[in-house]
């Protein structure tokens, strides 16, 4: 006897057996039950949840002698003649390739003669919405007025695509993506049947890898038997199958993106093409990785609820959140979705996932405001990442009494004002970054001698930077030197969408940045 495919040797064949649906299968029940039935059903959703089956399941329920709790036993002579498809009150039609109007008015004319066998004739007419203008019409009459032997079950998973005038003829089911851990303990109970040795760690695997679809999970696990027939299925045999790269990749990726080593993101994406990885499959599982790294940032109670990774990954992801702001991993989500859409009409992938790595690690490359964050971020991370080397002529001698530092009398306020007006020539003496952060400030005088410097909120990065002790020092300094007078120097930061004017009186209009050399 030749083999069947797990998806197809495990099919649902009563409503206990349907995984993920439960809305609807009580729903379903309680209406075979009461003798509720309706005339026209439309079960949608994505590929692989069970609208075939649960439609076929029906069909049966329906029609069987002696049904149990809305469900078929599939005991009786029409339960095991629609099982074995040699039941004539039960049509499955594909409207993929019968999809004209000749087809439906073929219907129209068989619904004439009420079933021989079973109380209803049941039409299950699969990927409804492949139909053609014409089709729907000449269906709409008969949806209409069906006769009362006649059930409709239209499966379908564009239903946008589907007139508004059959739509409202139909009870409308909607078919859930079944979750990771009801497909994976599906896959567990499958596989102790067929007594086949597995790591669950390796269920879960397939169980993300199908996406919702029960089918799929079936038809992967299927896959990475074959390949591995006779042998324990474990997790690392999975991902050689499937084209899979482990979390601790990703984790030594991110790192390096984080950090802004292109050579070595490029290296370990080289390492992952070599192994025969994917690519397609690689953005994917990246993507989703940086899913989780950007739940773990947000939360604030346990990620673990919401997040499939053992403990020591959360580990690593919480260590890698220290490392980076929400908006940084907001980026590097929408670059690479980006690419997976130009992916698909491409034939170079691998170029474009280089240059989108690229991108990542080099945000110089784009103008956008995620993309100058990423860059600020960059640049104090070198800042303090760079050794502090004194020269010879900085070493204090040893003999010598400290420079004692100047004092100045206090600055008056013409004097905070001649400072603000002539800001460019403060600035020229800050280094950078912080003159490009001083830049998007405002100014105003705080009492008598006080330089007030404003950020808004959308500046909280250059805020953060430059309200520190010795920056702040170090601009007393400059205006010290410059002005010969002491000016005391704050910085604030609007909040809650706070209006600078309504707080503030700014003491100049406009800071001319091109002003021409001028001496104090």
């Amino acid at each position: 006897m030749s083999y069947t495919a797990l998806y197809r040797k495990f099919r649902p064949v009563t409503f206990d057996e349907v995984k993920g649906q439960e809305h609807i299968v009580q729903t379903l029940q309680n209406q075979i039950s009461a003798n509720r039935i309706g005339h026209a059903y439309l079960f949608c959703g994505t590929r692989g949840t069970g609208k075939t089956s649960v439609a076929k399941i029906f069909a049966r329920a329906v029609n069987c002698e002696h049904p149990v709790m809305g469900s078929p036993c599939n005991e009786c002579d029409t339960c095991r003649a629609i099982l074995q498809n040699r039941a004539m009150n039960v049509i499955e039609i594909d409207a993929a390739s019968n999809n004209g109007v000749d087809n439906i008015r073929q219907i129209r004319e068989e619904i004439q003669y009420a079933p021989s066998n079973g109380r209803y004739t049941v039409y299950i007419i699969d990927e409804v919405h492949m139909l053609s203008i014409g089709a729907f019409n000449a269906l709409l009459k008969t949806l209409e007025e069906p006769p009362s032997y006649v059930v409709f079950i239209l499966a379908t998973t564009e239903p946008h695509k589907i007139p508004i005038t059959i739509l409202s003829r139909c009870q409308r089911y909607d078919f859930k993506r079944i979750s990771i851990d009801t497909i994976a303990e599906r896959l567990k109970e499958l596989t102790q049947k067929e007594s086949i040795q597995v790591e669950e760690r390796a269920l879960r695997y397939v169980a993300k890898a199908a996406d919702g679809s029960m089918r799929d999970a079936l038809s992967l696990l299927d896959q990475c038997i074959a390949f591995y027939l006779g042998q324990n299925l474990t997790y690392e045999n999975v991902l050689d199958v499937l084209g899979a790269v482990d979390q601790e990749i990703f984790s030594r990726l991110t790192r390096s993106i984080i950090s802004g080593n292109t050579v070595e993101s490029i290296q370990i994406f080289d390492e992952m093409m070599m192994q025969g990885r994917e690519p397609g499959q690689f953005v994917n599982d990246f993507i989703w990785y940086l899913r989780n790294l950007m739940l773990v940032k947000t939360s604030d109670g346990a990620p673990e609820d919401f997040i499939d990774a053992s403990l020591e990954r959360l580990e690593s992801l919480k260590k890698e959140a220290e490392m980076v702001e929400i908006h940084i991993i907001m980026r590097y989500i929408r670059v690479l979705s980006e690419l997976s859409g130009q992916m698909k009409y491409s034939s170079q992938k691998r170029v474009l996932i280089e240059i989108a790595l690229i991108k990542l690690n080099q945000p110089s490359m784009e103008q956008d405001t995620a993309s100058l964050q990423n860059r600020i971020a960059l640049l104090e991370q070198k800042i303090e990442q760079r050794p502090v080397v004194v020269s010879e002529k900085q070493k204090p001698a040893q003999n010598k009494p400290p420079k004692q530092k100047k004092v100045w009398e206090q600055a008056i306020p013409e004097d905070v004002q001649m400072v603000a007006n002539n800001w460019n020539k403060v600035q020229r003496f800050v280094p950078q970054p912080y003159r490009q952060f001083l830049s998007r400030a405002r100014f105003s005088v705080k009492g008598e001698n006080t330089l007030l410097i404003v950020f808004d909120e959308n500046s909280a990065t250059a805020y953060g930077a430059c309200n520190k002790a010795e920056v702040v020092e170090m601009i007393n300094s400059i205006i010290s030197d410059e002005i010969k007078k002491q000016v005391r120097v704050e910085l604030k930061l609007l909040e809650n969408n706070q209006n600078f004017n309504d707080y503030y009186q700014e003491v100049i209009s406009h800071i001319n940045m091109n002003v021409e050399e001028e001496d104090f």
